[in-house]
C-alpha cells in the first residue's frame, strides 16, 4: 500500500525469511561463518541456536545456496517429532530409496551403504533439522548413532541442529554428554544491538530502493528498538506497521507517533 507513496521497488519489512534481504551483523556473519567452517570441515555434529525470529532461517537458506549440487546432498527435515524410523525413511526417501523397510537397524545398515556410495561418489549429506529443541533424548540419541556408521574423520554425513534457546538446555542433561562430546562447532545467534538495529532498518529500506528519502526519526529508532528487544523478525513487523501510520497520514518519514503507534497495535495480537 505504501510502497508507491515512498516510492519503494519492494515490501521493506516482510517477516517471510529472504536471503536477498540477508543483513549480516556481527553476530550474523560470525553465525554464517561457523556454519560454514562446519561444513566444509566436514565437522559432523554442528548446532545453531537462537531466539525466535532472530534469523536463524534466514542463514541456513543462505548456507544451503552457497552449497553446490550434487556435490552436496540436503535433507531438511522441519518436524523432528516423528519416530527414529520415520527419520530414517526420510532420509532414505531423498535418496529415491522406497524399498519397504521394518525396523531402524534395517534402516541404519541401507543408510550405511548409501554413506559408502556418496563417499565413493565425493558427495557429503547435509541433513538439517529444524525446531530440534522438540526432539526427545531417545531421539537425540538415535540421531547420534548415525554418526556411528562412519569411522573416518572426514564425514560424509553433517547433523545440522536448529532450535531455540531450549535446545541448549536440553543438549546440557546428563544423559546427553556423549552426545554433546560429538558436537564441534556450536553457535548461539543474538538479538541486534542499537546501533545495529539502525543498521539493519537502513540496509532493509537501501535494499527495497530508497535513496535515503525514508527516514526514521532517533525518537522512533529508540522506541522501535526497545519494544522489539532488537529481534528482526518483530523489528519488520513494527516497521511495516510505522511506514503504513506514516503513509495514513501523509508524512514523509516515520516520527515517534508513528512508531508507539505501530508497536501498540503489534502488542495486541
Amino acid at each position: 500500500m505504501y510502497l508507491r507513496y515512498f516510492d519503494l521497488k519492494r515490501a521493506p519489512f516482510g517477516i517471510a525469511p529472504d536471503p536477498h534481504f540477508l543483513y549480516l551483523s556481527p553476530q550474523h556473519g560470525e553465525g554464517l561463518a561457523h556454519l560454514r567452517y562446519g561444513m566444509e570441515q566436514k565437522k559432523g555434529f554442528v548446532v545453531l541456536t537462537g531466539e525466535v525470529g532472530c534469523g536463524k532461517t534466514i542463514l541456513l537458506q543462505t548456507l544451503l545456496k552457497e552449497l553446490p549440487e550434487p556435490r552436496y546432498r540436503k535433507i531438511f527435515l522441519k518436524n523432528p517429532k516423528v519416530d527414529v524410523l520415520d527419520l530414517y525413511l526420510e532420509i532414505l526417501r531423498n535418496f529415491q530409496f522406497f524399498a519397504e523397510i521394518r525396523s531402524p537397524l534395517d534402516a541404519l545398515e541401507v543408510i550405511g551403504a548409501v554413506l559408502r556410495e556418496c563417499e565413493s561418489a565425493g558427495q557429503t549429506i547435509v541433513l538439517i533439522i529444524d525446531e530440534a529443541q522438540n526432539l526427545s533424548m531417545e531421539m537425540l540419541e538415535q540421531i547420534r548413532m548415525l554418526s556411528n556408521l562412519e569411522a573416518g574423520e572426514d564425514r560424509v554425513m553433517q547433523i545440522l541442529l536448529v532450535g531455540q534457546p531450549e535446545l541448549r538446555r536440553l543438549l546440557r542433561k546428563k544423559k546427553l554428554r556423549q552426545f554433546r562430546q560429538r558436537i564441534t562447532v556450536y553457535y548461539n545467534l543474538t538479538s541486534l544491538k542499537f546501533l545495529e538495529t539502525i543498521r539493519y532498518i537502513n540496509y532493509r529500506l537501501a535494499f527495497s530502493g530508497s535513496g535515503g528519502e525514508v527516514r526514521f526519526s532517533m525518537p522512533a529508532l529508540i522506541a522501535l528498538h526497545w519494544a522489539s528487544g532488537g529481534v528482526p523478525r518483530i523489528i519488520n513487523s513494527i516497521c511495516d506497521k510505522a511506514l503504513l501510520s506514516a503513509f495514513v497520514r501523509g508524512g514523509d518519514g516515520v516520527t515517534y507517533r508513528d512508531a508507539r503507534r505501530a508497536i501498540y497495535d503489534f502488542r495486541r495480537l
